[in-house]
C-alpha cells in the first residue's frame, strides 16, 4: 500500500488532540475514546448512544469520524396514511409541470481546490484508488460525473511552475484573510494533468475556479492551463465564489453592492478576452451568489445581457443552513441545535423551500439559453452537523433534495467536500498517518448520488415531476421520471423512522387507464431498488440494492455483497402494482426491464487497490494516443467553434491529460494497462 503523501495542515493540528468525547443518552453516560477510535482497535459498533442534550455537541477529534448520533424524531400524531394511491399517465404529454430534459450527471461534487491531494490523488501519476472506484459507480449510471474543484481556496489561488518534493499545491498561510495580499494557496499545473489522467479512466468532466481576489492584476494561468491541458473534459470556469459575502467577509468595502459586482466583471471579461492564452471565451460561470444576495439582484443589473457572450452557465451556491456559530464564535449567530435541526431534513418541505427561492431565476435562464446550476451545496455550511449531515439522514434529504433542484429546471447540482475535519463529505480518504491500517470513509450522502443517477439515467431525456402523494404529506413524498416521453421510472422516499414496521406505506400506483384517457399502462411486474438503513441516524449500515460500500475506514470503492433488486409483480386487471417503502427508506420503481437496464451497468470498472511496481500484465500507452483521446485542446475546439475568441493559441505544449515528460507508468488495472500508478 502506498499512502497518501500529505494533506491539511488543519487536518494534522486536529489530529492530535487528545480528549475523551462524553455522550449522553438514552443508555446513561457513555465514553469513547479516541485513541482507540484512531487506532482502529475501537470496532464500529451498532447505534447504542444518542444525543439527548440541547445544544451542540462537542468533540475535538476530526469530525469526518465523530460518534455523535442523535434519536431519529418521533413518528408524528397522527402518523400519516401507511396506504395511499399515486394516479400517473404513460404518456409524458399528458404529465403537466414535468421539468425540462435532465441528464443523468445532474448529481455532481464540489471539491475545495485545497483538499483536491486529499481525494484525487498525490499528484498527477500517483492517484487514488477509491476515488476512482466510486467515481466509477456514478459514471457507469450517469454516464459522466461533473466535478468542481474550487471553492473558497480558489480565490487566492496561484499557479507556480513547480513546488518542493513534487507537490501539486502547498498552502501559504501568511495572510489568509486579505485576498490582496500574498496569494495562501500555490498551486502546479501538475493538479491539471492529475484530473487530465483521471478523466483518461472515468468519464469525469470539470468546473475549475479561477482567482477574483486581485481585480488589477487578473491570473488568469489556471484558465489558459486548464484550457490546453484537460481540452473537451473541461466545463467552465467559475469567476467569483459568493461574492455577496466578499462585504461581510472583510474582502471588499462593506457598502460591495450587485452593481460593483457588475462593475469588476466588466474588468475581468476585458482582460479574459484580451489574453491570447485563452482560447476560448464563452466558459465563464456566475454569479455564483450565496443567497445573502437574492440572484434577481444580480439579473436586474443587466449581467446576463452584458456578459452573455462569456457565460457558459449561471449558477448559485446554497446552504439549507450553517454550522458556523461552532467554528467562528459570534454573538449575532449564536450555534444551532443539531437536535432541533434533525426534524428540518426529513421532511419534503426542506428541498421546496430552497428550490421554490430560484424558480424565477431558473425560468429566466431558459429564456437567457443558459444552464443554471446549484454550483456549491451540502446539509449544513461550515462543516455540516455530525449527528445530521453524516447519518441516513443526508441519504433520504439528499435523494429529494436533488430530484426537487431537477424538478425546479436546475440543470445540476454539486455537493460539497472539505477536509477531513467536516462532517459532510459523500466520502473521506483515511487520514495520511493511518493509511497503513485504514480505508477511506463513505458518507451516506455518496449513496444519493447512486440513487438519483440511477433515476435520471443516461439518455439526456428524463423530466421529473413532484407527485405530492398522499395528500402532499412531507413524509411520504415521490416523484415520477419520465425518459423519452414515456414513464420510466418512480421514486419513493419514506423520512420515518420505526422498526416494528407499523410506518411502512404501501403505494398502490395506477398508470394510465381511463382517467387520462390512455390504455392501462401497468405492467405485469416492476423492478425496485431500496435504499436502507435501520434509522435515520445511522452512519454505517446503509444498503442500496443489497449492497454496501462498507463502513467507517472499510470502503476501498468496491461493493460489497450481493445485489438484490426486488420484483413486484403488478395486477394489470386493476391496472395498479402496489410497493411498500420502509421506515425509513427509499424506493426506486423501474416501470420495464429496459427502463432497469438502461442504468444499471452488468459490469463496472474497478481499479486495484494495490498497484505493482513490476511490468507484468501492463501495458505502456504513448502520450500521443492520450493526446488525441482525451479530448480536443483548447485551440482545437476553438477552431470548431466558429470564432468566440478573437484569436490567439492555445498557449499549451503538452497533450490534454498527459503528464508532462512521462511516457510510461506500470499499472494492472483489472485485466488492463494503463500509464498511471494508483495509490490507496
Amino acid at each position: 500500500m502506498h499512502a497518501p503523501l500529505f494533506f491539511s495542515l488543519a487536518c494534522l493540528l486536529v489530529s492530535i488532540v487528545n480528549a475523551k468525547v462524553t455522550i449522553y443518552g438514552m443508555f446513561g453516560q457513555t465514553t469513547a475514546n479516541p485513541d482507540a477510535l484512531r487506532s482502529g482497535t475501537a470496532s464500529i459498533q451498532p447505534t447504542t448512544s444518542f444525543v439527548t442534550v440541547p445544544g451542540p455537541p462537542h468533540y475535538t477529534e476530526l469530525a469526518a469520524y465523530n460518534p455523535i448520533y442523535m434519536l431519529p424524531p418521533a413518528i408524528p400524531n397522527p402518523p400519516p396514511p401507511n396506504q395511499f394511491a399515486i394516479g400517473v399517465p404513460t404518456s409524458a404529454q399528458l404529465m403537466n409541470g414535468l421539468s425540462i430534459p435532465q441528464k443523468g450527471s445532474f448529481f455532481g461534487f464540489s471539491i475545495e481546490m485545497s483538499v483536491a491531494n486529499q481525494l484525487i490523488g498525490t499528484n498527477a501519476s500517483d492517484l487514488h484508488v477509491p476515488f476512482l472506484n466510486l467515481m466509477s459507480i456514478v459514471a457507469e449510471r450517469a454516464g459522466a460525473v461533473h466535478i468542481r474543484v474550487g471553492g473558497n481556496t480558489q480565490e487566492t489561488a496561484f499557479m507556480v511552475d513547480s513546488l518542493p518534493d513534487g507537490k501539486i499545491l502547498a498552502k501559504d498561510k501568511e495572510d489568509a484573510s486579505n485576498p490582496t495580499a500574498t496569494p495562501v494557496l500555490a498551486i502546479t499545473p501538475g493538479l491539471l494533468y492529475m484530473l487530465g489522467n483521471v478523466s483518461s479512466l472515468v468519464n469525469i468532466k470539470w468546473y475549475l475556479g479561477i482567482p477574483f481576489n486581485d481585480t488589477a492584476n487578473w491570473r488568469f494561468q489556471i484558465a489558459e492551463q486548464g484550457e490546453a491541458i484537460l481540452g473537451d473534459n473541461l466545463l467552465g470556469f467559475q469567476a467569483a465564489n459568493e461574492p455577496d459575502l466578499y462585504g461581510p467577509h472583510g474582502h471588499r468595502p462593506s457598502s460591495y453592492s450587485p452593481y460593483d459586482f457588475f462593475g469588476e466583471y466588466a474588468l475581468l471579461t476585458q482582460a479574459y478576452e484580451a489574453d491570447p492564452k485563452v482560447p476560448v471565451k464563452n466558459n465563464l460561470i456566475a454569479p455564483s451568489v450565496s443567497g445573502t444576495w437574492p440572484p434577481e439582484l444580480i439579473w436586474n443589473t443587466g449581467f446576463v445581457e452584458a456578459y452573455s457572450q462569456y457565460l457558459t452557465s449561471l449558477a448559485v451556491e446554497r446552504y439549507p443552513t450553517d454550522n458556523c456559530a461552532v467554528i467562528y464564535p459570534n454573538p449575532n449567530n449564536p450555534p444551532h441545535d443539531p437536535i432541533q435541526e434533525q426534524t428540518q431534513y426529513l421532511t419534503h418541505q426542506a428541498g421546496i423551500n430552497i428550490a421554490g427561492q430560484y424558480r424565477n431565476s431558473t425560468m429566466l435562464a431558459q429564456t437567457w439559453g443558459k444552464p443554471f446550476l446549484m454550483f456549491e451545496t451540502n446539509t449544513a455550511s461550515c462543516g455540516g452537523f455530525p449527528g445530521i449531515s453524516d447519518t441516513f439522514t443526508s441519504a433520504l434529504w439528499g435523494v429529494d433534495y436533488g430530484l426537487q433542484l431537477a424538478n425546479s429546471n436546475f440543470t445540476g447540482a454539486l455537493f460539497h467536500f472539505g477536509g477531513q475535519n467536516v462532517s459532510y463529505n459523500p466520502f473521506t480518504a483515511a487520514p495520511t498517518n493511518e493509511s497503513a491500517f485504514h480505508q477511506w470513509t463513505v458518507g451516506p450522502l455518496f449513496y444519493s448520488s447512486i440513487f438519483v443517477a440511477e433515476a435520471l439515467g443516461k439518455t439526456n431525456t428524463s423530466q421529473v415531476k413532484d407527485l405530492f402523494p398522499n395528500n402532499g404529506n412531507d413524509q411520504t413524498p415521490a416523484y415520477a421520471i419520465y425518459e423519452n416521453g414515456n414513464l420510466a421510472r418512480m421514486a419513493l422516499i419514506n423520512y420515518m423512522t420505526d422498526p416494528s414496521g407499523a410506518n411502512d406505506y404501501t403505494a398502490t400506483i395506477y398508470v394510465g387507464g381511463s382517467g387520462f384517457n390512455e390504455p392501462n399502462g401497468v405492467p405485469a411486474s416492476v423492478k425496485v431498488k431500496y435504499l436502507l438503513a435501520p434509522s435515520t441516524s445511522e452512519k454505517d449500515n446503509v444498503t442500496w440494492a443489497g449492497q454496501t460500500l462498507g463502513g467507517r475506514f472499510e470502503v476501498d470503492g468496491l461493493w460489497k455483497g450481493t445485489e438484490d433488486v426486488k420484483t413486484v409483480q403488478c395486477d394489470q386487471t386493476q391496472n395498479m402494482c402496489q410497493v411498500t417503502v420502509p421506515a425509513p427508506g427509499a424506493a426506486l420503481v423501474f416501470f420495464s426491464d429496459a427502463a432497469q437496464q438502461a442504468i444499471d451497468p452488468s459490469t463496472t470498472q474497478t481499479f486495484p487497490t494495490t498497484y505493482l511496481t513490476k511490468t507484468v500484465n501492463t501495458v505502456t500507452i504513448d502520450p500521443s494516443v492520450l493526446a488525441t483521446s482525451n479530448g480536443q485542446n483548447g485551440k482545437a475546439r476553438l477552431q470548431q467553434m466558429g470564432g468566440t475568441s478573437q484569436g490567439g493559441s492555445s498557449g499549451g505544449a503538452h497533450a490534454a491529460g498527459v503528464v508532462p515528460g512521462l511516457a510510461t507508468l506500470a499499472l494492472v488495472l483489472a485485466g488492463m494497462g494503463t500509464v498511471l500508478r494508483l495509490s490507496w
